[in-house]
C-alpha cells in the first residue's frame, strides 16, 4: 500500500492561536509553488476566523526555518510564464502575511534565508533561537535577492538591508535582533515556550482592536506625518465607539477584566 506524502503545511490551532507549518524539512522548507500557494489558502481561510487572534508561522525539522525558493524551479530555462505566476504569488504571500487580520509571529529555528527570511521580516513579530541564522545570499549565486529587499528595506533600514543583500552572509541572531529584524533571541529549548507565551499575552486582547490596529499601523506607516495624523484621528475616533472599546474603558474604570465580543 502506498503511503501518501506528507501534507505541506501543517496546522494547528489552540484557543485563539493558529500555528502553521513549513513542513518540507527534506528540502529546508523552501518556499515552492504549492507550499506558497497552501500557505496563501490558509491564511485566506483564517482571516475569515474572528475566533483566531494570533498566528505563529514556524518551520518543521529544526534546522531551517525556511531556506526561500526552492531553486529546483529555477533550472536550466525555466518557463517566462511560471516564473511571473512564481513571482506574483511570493508577493501575495507576504502581503497576506501583511494584510492578515490576525497578528503574526515567525518562530525561527536555525536558518532563514532569501524568501525565509522575507517571510520573517514580513510577520508582525519574530522571535529566534540563539542558533537561528539570517542571510540573503542570493547575491552569492549571481541572483539579487529582489523581493526580499522589499520587506527588509522597510524593516531594518537601507543600509542594514543593502549589507546583508550585498555581503550574502549569515548574520547570527543577535545580529538580526539589534538590526530589528527579530524581536527577542531565546535559548532553542524556550523558544517555544516564549512564542506561545507572546501569542497568548496577545490572545488576551480584543480581536477587533487588534485587526483594527494592525491594519491601521500599516497604513499610517506609507504617509506623510500630517497624513497620518489626519488618519490616526478618523481611526481613534471610530474606535473609541466600538463596543470592545467601550467595554475596555469601562472595565478599566471599575477595575475589572473586560469581557470582549470575541472572547
Amino acid at each position: 500500500m502506498t503511503e501518501s506524502p506528507a501534507p505541506r503545511l501543517l496546522r494547528h490551532e489552540n484557543g485563539a492561536v493558529a500555528r502553521l507549518v513549513l513542513n518540507r524539512p527534506a528540502a529546508g522548507n523552501s518556499l515552492s509553488f504549492e507550499l506558497a500557494a497552501d500557505l496563501r489558502a490558509a491564511l485566506a481561510d483564517l482571516a475569515e476566523r474572528r475566533d483566531i487572534k494570533v498566528i505563529i508561522i514556524s518551520g518543521a525539522g529544526g534546522r531551517i526555518f525556511c531556506a526561500g525558493h526552492d531553486l529546483n524551479e529555477f533550472t536550466g530555462d525555466p518557463d517566462p510564464a511560471f516564473l511571473e505566476q512564481d513571482f506574483d504569488g511570493l508577493g501575495a504571500l507576504m502581503q497576506a502575511v501583511m494584510n492578515a487580520p490576525q497578528i503574526v509571529i515567525a518562530e525561527v529555528t536555525g536558518v532563514a534565508t532569501a524568501a525565509g527570511c522575507e517571510l520573517v521580516a514580513a510577520c508582525d513579530l519574530a522571535l529566534a533561537a540563539s542558533t537561528a541564522r539570517f542571510a540573503t545570499p542570493g547575491v552569492n549565486i549571481g541572483f539579487w535577492c529582489h523581493t526580499p529587499q522589499i520587506q527588509l528595506s522597510r524593516n531594518i533600514g537601507r543600509k542594514a538591508a543593502m549589507l546583508m543583500l550585498a555581503t550574502g552572509e549569515l548574520f547570527p541572531a543577535s545580529h538580526a535582533r539589534d538590526i530589528g529584524l527579530i524581536n527577542a533571541v531565546h535559548d532553542p529549548d524556550d523558544l517555544p515556550a516564549a512564542v506561545d507565551a507572546l501569542a497568548a499575552r496577545i490572545a488576551s486582547k480584543s480581536a477587533a482592536t487588534l485587526a483594527r490596529g494592525k491594519r491601521s499601523f500599516n497604513a499610517q506607516a506609507a504617509m506623510s506625518v500630517p497624513d497620518a495624523y489626519c488618519f490616526a484621528k478618523a481611526e481613534a475616533i471610530a474606535n473609541v465607539a466600538h463596543a470592545d472599546a467601550k467595554e475596555g474603558i469601562a472595565a478599566f474604570l471599575e477595575k475589572r477584566p473586560p469581557q470582549w465580543e470575541d472572547g
